[in-house]
């Protein structure tokens, strides 16, 4: 199967990205759509969306062969949950425990894997969350994929609204207040990044399934700040990457030396 690609109207190899998720309230399912959007960039990625639910979840076990059935077709699959007492959700940690039938038969071996969690705190201890699915991935064999942005809102001139503004490289994360609802998920910053990280998986699975040309594309520090600066701008698109495409460096932003 093949489809047109967008920039130069030759057939572009498929490949198939699927982002299976658990959300509470909605915030993470925000994210979800946001990364997914992000995929969807990539010519011919072909990006499922899927819901891990509670109601699903019997007896302490998940069961859902249709879901895992497109999970075994899939090139990449991304993985969220919301950070909840610094661990995943007791209905996606049931969703990992019915992974054991790809484990056994290594089905999802060499399979593209990423990571995202959201949580109401700054910290909440989001990187536990993600270790536990960087972990998860490797049980099943996969090639685990981080965020590849520099750091925002490390200095006096960034904001909440920046690109990596938690600093995140195992996987994404992000931050939602807890009382509000997913109306406000994260932050422009945020899901920005989310963008950006599901864009870079769809085209690092182009690369790893179907070997198209890929190019690595890297950001300075001051062309970050810029984009980031870009972002608070209200109505501004998440440009597509290479994200230094055609943004300005940032005047007056100093190398800001690692906190201790």
């Amino acid at each position: 199967m093949a489809v047109n690609g967008v920039e130069s109207g030759r057939a572009v190899p498929a490949v198939t990205v699927g982002v299976v998720f658990h959300s509470v309230h909605g915030h993470t399912r925000v994210l979800a759509e946001h990364l997914a959007a992000g995929a969807r960039r990539v010519p011919g990625a072909e990006v499922h969306l899927v819901e891990i639910r509670a109601e699903d979840v019997n007896a302490g076990r998940w069961h859902d062969p249709e879901v895992l059935a497109l999970l075994d077709r899939s090139d990449a699959i991304v993985f969220g949950s919301p950070t909840l007492m610094g661990s995943v959700s007791a209905v996606f940690k049931a969703f990992m425990e019915a992974a054991f039938t790809p484990f056994v038969t290594q089905s999802w071996k060499d399979k593209l894997a990423g990571g995202f969690t959201m949580s109401a705190s700054q910290s909440g201890d989001k990187l536990a969350v993600l270790e536990q699915l960087a972990v998860f991935g490797a049980q099943l064999g996969m090639q685990w994929i981080g965020v590849g942005d520099m750091p925002g809102n490390n200095w006096s001139g960034g904001s909440r609204d920046d690109v990596n503004r938690l600093g995140s490289w195992l996987g994404l994360m992000s931050q939602s207040n807890a009382d509000q609802g997913p109306e406000h998920a994260g932050s422009r910053g945020d899901l920005a990044t989310a963008e950006r990280y599901g864009e870079r998986i769809a085209r690092l699975a182009q690369r790893w399934v179907n070997a198209v040309p890929y190019e690595t594309t890297r950001m300075t520090e001051h062309e970050a700040r810029a984009l980031s600066a870009i972002l608070r701008e209200a109505g501004v698109e998440v440009p597509s990457l290479p994200g230094a495409s055609g943004v300005p460096s940032a005047p007056g932003a100093p190398g800001v030396p690692a906190a201790g």
